[in-house]
């Protein structure tokens, strides 16, 4: 991608973005576990949204998809870890009305320019006195730092081992604009959104209409090409603020601006995906699938994704084990119509590249080789159809004994 460099600043990166994070005292027994966070913008901004797929939608993102439908401007989003507030009926709305008014209260806003967020156990309520409290204590210690958005990322995570952050910088009309991110995600994550939340910030001027329109363009090749384990989330949440304190003409339309703005946020979304996969629950590598030539994109994202989903792959590359059959098949079973008889298979890391399977047979690789391929933290099977002109790409990770030890108990 032209002109786009990657920088340090996760959310804060942009101008006028300042935040937060720290214990506030909602996870059960008071981990020591930072776990909430908050985002603050100098300037109203702008807000484009995607949710979660699933039919049983978590108070939050029906609070959200109001908030950014219906509100001109926003200031604020309000993150919490530990408890989902998903599946608690009335009164989950209601906490999340209070918590707004807590932060306009606070802050100095209007409650509907104010985002909440959560992610946790389901079913439990969110207990609202320790988070006014909190509130209370998050707002004076904002930070336009990097600092500040390492609070915020690690206060979001629940079995995250790691935070996550990306940010960029491009030009756009002359003028310097930043972008940056940070999302949550490690188990209940599969394509179509996951048990991720994703915060995106940036100092683009860039009209309302715009930045919903280059989200929604971005999301299906990048957060709803993960996938770890098979299972979509009730709390499924990426949000998009845009200050325009980089003072670039306001962007209203598909032009050269907006693409370069378009092409920045992919860059800020995939890297951000990329970090979900790899950190998968359990998860000892990154496990990418390319295919390569298909004749539709449907049909490339189907075959990508029934790969990089289906659990005897997924066990294989954990055991470093170069079973192509199993690709096969799930390539099989994807709906997806190809000629089995045409296909190549390969594997690729930094250790190398070998072709496993030529014109659906294999080949007489090394086992060895193909061994030493797969051990990498980062690992790509790549597919050639020889259908036509047309690739995708899809990340999940390794199934190991460890995910099945994490979720076993979760609660407990």
């Amino acid at each position: 991608m032209e002109n786009i460099k990657f920088i340090d600043g996760g959310v804060c990166a942009a101008k006028g973005f300042q935040a937060t994070g720290f214990e506030a005292g909602i996870k059960a027994g008071h981990s020591g576990k930072k776990d909430m966070a908050m985002i603050y913008s100098d300037a109203p901004c702008k807000a484009a949204g995607t949710f979660t797929s699933n039919l049983v939608k978590a108070a939050p993102v029906k609070w959200d998809k109001k908030i950014v439908t219906e509100s001109e401007d926003v200031r604020a989003v309000l993150v919490n870890s530990g408890v989902a507030n998903a599946c608690t009926g009335l009164k989950g709305i209601e906490c999340c009305e209070k918590l707004a008014a807590k932060v306009a209260d606070v802050a100095g806003i209007d409650q509907n320019a104010v985002l909440i967020c959560s992610t946790g156990v389901i079913g439990a309520q969110l207990p609202l006195d320790v988070m006014n409290i909190g509130v209370e204590k998050l707002y004076p210690t904002l930070e336009a730092t990097k600092q500040g958005a390492l609070l915020a990322a690690e206060a979001i995570m629940t079995t995250d081992t790691v935070s996550k952050q990306v940010a960029v910088k491009t030009q756009i009309g002359g003028k310097e604009v930043n972008i940056g991110g940070m999302c949550k995600g490690s188990g209940m994550i599969h394509i179509n959104m996951c048990t991720m939340l994703g915060f995106i910030t940036t100092d683009a001027a860039i009209s309302k209409v715009m930045l919903q329109k280059a989200l929604s363009e971005v999301i299906p090749d990048t957060f709803n090409m993960v996938s770890v384990d098979g299972d979509t989330s009730t709390n499924d949440t990426v949000l998009l603020l845009a200050n325009g304190l980089a003072g670039n003409d306001v962007i209203t339309e598909e032009n050269d601006d907006y693409r370069q703005f378009k092409s920045a946020l992919y860059a800020v979304c995939e890297g951000l995906a990329k970090k979900i996969a790899s950190d998968g629950e359990g998860a000892t590598k990154l496990f990418e699938v390319k295919v390569i030539n298909a004749d539709t994109k449907s049909n490339a994202i189907g075959l990508a994704k029934s790969i990089v989903t289906s659990t005897l792959t997924k066990a294989a590359v954990f055991g470093n084990d170069a079973n192509w059959g199993r690709i096969l098949c799930a390539m099989g079973y994807s709906g997806i119509v190809f000629n089995p008889e045409k296909v190549d298979l390969y594997f690729e890391s930094v250790q190398g590249k070998i072709k496993i399977v030529e014109d659906g047979v294999a080949t007489d690789y090394s086992e060895e080789e193909a061994t030493s391929i797969l051990k990498q933290k980062e690992v790509t099977c790549i597919a050639d159809v020889k259908m036509g002109d047309v690739d995708a790409v899809a990340w999940g990770c390794d199934l190991t004994y460890d995910y099945v030890k994490i979720n076993a108990d979760y609660r407990s």
